[in-house]
């Protein structure tokens, strides 16, 4: 990091800590519960981990209304997304915003279980029955064996209870401006079987409606509304004190009429060839069943986690190679795609305890996956159709990976760590045809301090690496390369004013090489015009940025919070063979300031009737997509709009039963998230929702 981006980050983490608690003084005695995570892989409180967290607790989690990937990344400083429909989210960190390749930037776990199957296969999860929800940034190499050289997030799920029966129901009723009613259905039941021995506990959430997109060809009217059932068997056995089994089965079936969610200004969904054509409906569904053996030496605990995914995705897929690309209108195609893929995993721990000044992890992580994909499509090109052609591949990846992590308390305030991840991937492709394959492989280290200036303010430091596998393209092309990053990090986080200010702010530089870019070319196939993606190593890229937050506990009833977030993200030389992209561009689908303020205020409608009253606003700056090969100079950068967006809920507790009424998009914005329209691929705001939600809680 340049001498000048140090000193700016260092005035900043100063400055922040000299406001807050002036802002802070007025406050009383009320303060702010003090937030724990598990991200380094034993519990501590969030100010005392030297990296940068985002922590959202389950609660808050419902009471934002964050029902997806997307939902989330409007709420987290530095996160973005891009959504082909329900279930299917790229997930975007920091300025690493690359969706192809054979694998993730950024890794996606419910408890133990990684849901990261390819850059386009992560498992959706929604926030059902969540304990909490741990946004990481930065390569998480050395503590997570799958790897993530942007950042993970870990959805962390409620265990079962063994000492008590509880559970809940609720059911919501929504309506969608211009579009269809949502009725939302959950129950929650939790049963010690054995008291103290063992429990089990069942979550099961089912969705129906809430669409607002058309096919008036087709006479099809709110057909993204979605048919959904997710539901989670968890089963905790503490057969001894040092001995704990957790199983746990998840289903997630998802049936949205109309395809990816792409849509036009006007509501309407584009279809390629025949508008009038009935696509197939989008199903995206998955099985995961997971294992964790847990075993405490008292000295250190030892896991074993065992999971195996079982995922379906059927889709159709509608393209147009509108007026601003090359193909100036000439060009269009549909297909309809299926992809079948299963996931083995395993992930053997061993983790330090106690509370000595020694801490450390070292584990093994080991995956097989095979993932099909099968697609029949037409092309319209030059005004001359193409029918029923075809292509398949199937992928196959073969990894290991070995891992450690340990710091070292070299005194009471002042902590050093160091880490390293070994990966080794064998990866193959066929394309009905031919076979290609290739071993990849890389040792990636990681270094860190921290400094307590009190035991609640926590400044730190940090350089880590990542390292994503090559890979393989289709019609003889040649293959890409691996890519890597380094990343610097400076950041303070902390409690002030007596715990009534939460605080954490970061800047950060990163060294992107050899990223991987999509472009587009025209193949032959069979004497067809097809339209297929070119995964190439572009050239490097730079990225600085600056991330904080602050929440604060102004009065007992009140608490106000904000985020913010600057990135920097640009090419900055460009191999010679790449025809995508020149040195000087923006890199996709990074936003250059990103914002959020929320306001919660606890209220006594009535003397027995506490409450709350919440409003919550997102802003995002537009995001460009840039691409040589299928637009002009003179038509790029593509970009989104910027977006704001308006939340609000208020609520009342009577006894064990509760009411909310909410509302999203409270404005009714209409606005592109996606830069990708002139393909016609890309969503937009949704329209606001208003609903109502009631629920009980018994035990």
């Amino acid at each position: 990091m340049k001498s000048s981006q140090r000193a700016w980050s260092s005035c900043s983490v100063a400055a922040l800590s000299l406001a807050v608690p002036a802002i802070a003084l007025a406050a009383d005695d009320a303060v702010l519960e003090e937030v724990v995570v598990t991200a380094q892989k034993r519990t501590e409180r969030l100010i005392d981990v030297p990296m940068s967290i985002t922590a959202i607790s389950g609660d808050d989690v419902i009471q934002r209304g964050l029902n997806s990937v997307q939902d989330l990344a409007f709420a987290v400083p530095g996160m973005a997304t891009r959504e082909d429909g329900p279930g299917s989210y790229t997930i975007f960190m920091r300025g690493l915003s690359n969706q192809y390749g054979n694998g993730a930037l950024v890794s996606l776990y419910e408890d133990e279980a990684p849901l990261t199957l390819t850059g386009f296969d992560q498992m959706d999860v929604r926030p059902l029955d969540i304990e909490r929800v741990e946004v990481l940034k930065g390569p998480q190499g050395t503590l997570y064996g799958q790897g993530a050289v942007a950042g993970a997030i870990r959805y962390i799920t409620r265990d079962p209870v063994l000492d008590a029966y509880q559970g809940s129901v609720e059911a919501s009723l929504a309506t969608v401006d211009g579009g269809s009613g949502k009725w939302t259905e959950t129950g929650i039941v939790n049963l010690p079987v054995v008291e103290n021995v063992l429990g089990v506990r069942l979550a099961v959430t089912k969705e129906n409606g809430g669409g607002w997109q058309d096919q008036p060809q087709a006479g099809i009217f709110n057909g993204n509304g979605q048919d959904l059932i997710n539901a989670r068997f968890k089963a905790l056995w503490k057969p001894t004190d040092a001995l704990t089994v957790k199983a746990m089965v998840s289903a997630f079936h998802d049936e949205t009429r109309l395809g990816l969610g792409y849509e036009n200004p006007d509501h309407t969904v584009p279809v390629a060839v025949d508008p009038a054509r009935v696509l197939i409906p989008k199903k995206f569904g998955y099985n995961l069943y997971n294992l964790d053996v847990i075993y405490d030496f008292s000295w250190a605990e030892l896991l074993s986690s065992s999971t195996y995914i079982h995922h379906e995705h059927r889709y159709p897929f509608s393209y147009f190679g509108g007026p601003e690309t090359i193909y100036q209108g000439a060009l269009e195609g549909t297909d309809a795609r299926s992809v079948e893929a299963n996931q083995f995993t395993e992930e053997v721990r061993l983790s330090s305890r106690g509370t000595g000044p020694f801490h450390w992890t070292v584990g093994g992580f080991y995956r097989n996956l095979h993932d099909d994909l099968f697609a029949l499509y037409d092309t319209l090109y030059a005004g001359a159709l193409f029918s029923n052609l075809t292509y398949t591949t199937n992928d196959k990846y073969d990894q290991v990976s070995l891992f450690g992590d340990a710091s070292y308390q070299l005194t009471h305030r002042w902590q050093v760590g160091v880490g390293a991840r070994y990966f080794r991937d064998d990866t193959s492709e066929f394309d009905g045809t031919t076979t290609q394959w290739g071993r990849f492989h890389s040792t990636d280290p990681r270094g860190y301090t921290s400094y307590k200036i009190t035991d609640n303010v926590n400044v730190y430091g940090s350089v880590s690496k990542g390292f994503r596998s090559g890979g393989f393209n289709l019609s003889g092309q040649p293959s890409y390369g691996p890519e890597s990053l380094i990343s610097y990090e400076l950041g303070s986080k902390g409690s002030l004013a007596g715990n009534t200010v939460n605080y954490e702010i970061a800047g950060y530089y990163s060294d992107y090489s050899n990223m991987l870019r999509r472009g587009l070319i025209l193949a032959d196939n069979a004497g067809a015009p097809t339209l297929e993606q070119l995964t190439s190593n572009v050239g490097t890229v730079h990225i600085y940025g600056v991330e904080g937050g602050i929440t604060w506990r102004a009065t007992r009833k009140l608490t106000l919070n904000t985020t913010a977030s600057w990135i920097h993200s640009r090419i900055v030389s460009v191999n010679a063979t790449d025809a995508t992209n020149i040195a000087g561009d923006q890199v996709d689908y990074v936003p250059k300031f990103a914002f959020t303020a929320g306001v919660n205020y606890d209220i006594h409608w009535t003397s027995k009737l506490p409450g709350f009253i919440r409003l919550d606003y997102s802003y995002r700056d537009k995001v460009d997509y840039v691409d040589r090969t299928s637009f002009p100079a003179e038509n790029l950068p593509q970009t989104s709009d910027a977006i704001s967006v308006l939340d609000g809920r208020m609520g009342a507790t009577w006894g064990n039963a509760t009411c909310e009424i909410y509302g999203t998009n409270l404005t009714n914005e209409n606005r592109w998230v996606d830069p990708y329209h002139a393909w016609s691929n890309a969503n937009r705001t949704r329209p606001r929702t208003v609903g109502i939600k009631i629920g009980y809680q018994f035990n």
